[in-house]
């Protein structure tokens, strides 16, 4: 499950190939996206999926949400409500459903699709993931194994938050051609990359698929390529944590 702002998504994924076993679904999002509306929402979305695949009742869910997440606690929220934010999600979720519940930030459960099925499939050292949309998502995965809550789209630079002035939303809002957009990626990109000198940076978010108009802009060590699975990374990701897979990640990759 992929717990977003607007939409839940959904689907059975087979970890060993990352593809899902049959439809992908969603929901919306209950209005005001308190804990109780949400685990309601998932619960109806699991019954769907659960009624055209009788085999997979029972089976371990992972959850990606909006959520900074810290031994199962969210310790943030993100377009959701504020009830999120101090709460055992985890525990919560497990009893509500009454099955194994893994509960990860979106990021990281993108990261973690990314890193095993997508752009870097079968590189090890330190891997970065960014998603630009909204704010800026981020994961870094060492070795096949995720670094949690990895949150750089908070680092301040210039007197800014840098996913006020370097997500796509703020390119939207602020009317920012290319060129303009790609100096300010840069100045993130480089500084970020100072800091953990990653082996790999891949771009995720919607504006990924716009990344001939950016990526050859950029001028950094690393080298950044966009991202491959679009909107299923989080449910994907979420999965692998869910599983015994998802614990060793790429390690036999």
């Amino acid at each position: 499950m992929d717990v977003g702002g607007t939409w839940i998504k959904g689907a059975l994924i087979d970890v060993a190939s990352g593809i899902p076993a049959g439809t992908v679904r969603r929901l919306q999002t209950p209005a005001g996206g308190s804990v109780d509306a949400v685990a309601d929402a998932v619960d109806r979305l699991i019954t769907e999926l659960e009624a055209g695949s009788p085999g997979a009742a029972g089976r371990p869910v992972g959850i990606a949400i909006p959520s900074i997440v810290q031994h199962g606690v969210a310790r943030s929220a993100a377009n959701m409500d504020a009830g999120w934010i101090g709460r055992d999600v985890q525990s919560y979720l497990q009893s509500r459903l009454g099955r194994p519940v893994c509960v990860v930030n979106d990021a990281d459960a993108a990261g973690l699709a990314e890193a095993r099925y997508g752009a870097g499939s079968a590189r090890k050292g330190v891997v970065l993931v960014l998603t630009l949309g909204t704010g800026i998502g981020s994961a870094l995965i060492v070795d096949g194994r995720l670094v949690p809550n990895f949150e750089l789209g908070h680092l301040e630079i210039g007197g800014f938050k840098a996913e006020s002035r370097t997500s796509a939303v703020a390119r939207e809002n602020e009317g920012l051609d290319w060129v303009e957009y790609a100096g300010r990626l840069q100045r993130y990109l480089a500084h970020v990359e100072f800091l953990f000198s990653p082996d790999l940076i891949i771009i995720g978010g919607g504006i990924s698929v716009c990344s001939h108009e950016y990526l050859p802009r950029l001028s950094l060590r690393t080298p950044v390529i966009p991202a491959k699975l679009e909107n299923l990374a989080g449910v994907v990701g979420a999965a692998l944590q869910a599983t015994a897979a998802g614990k060793e990640i790429i390690q036999n990759t």
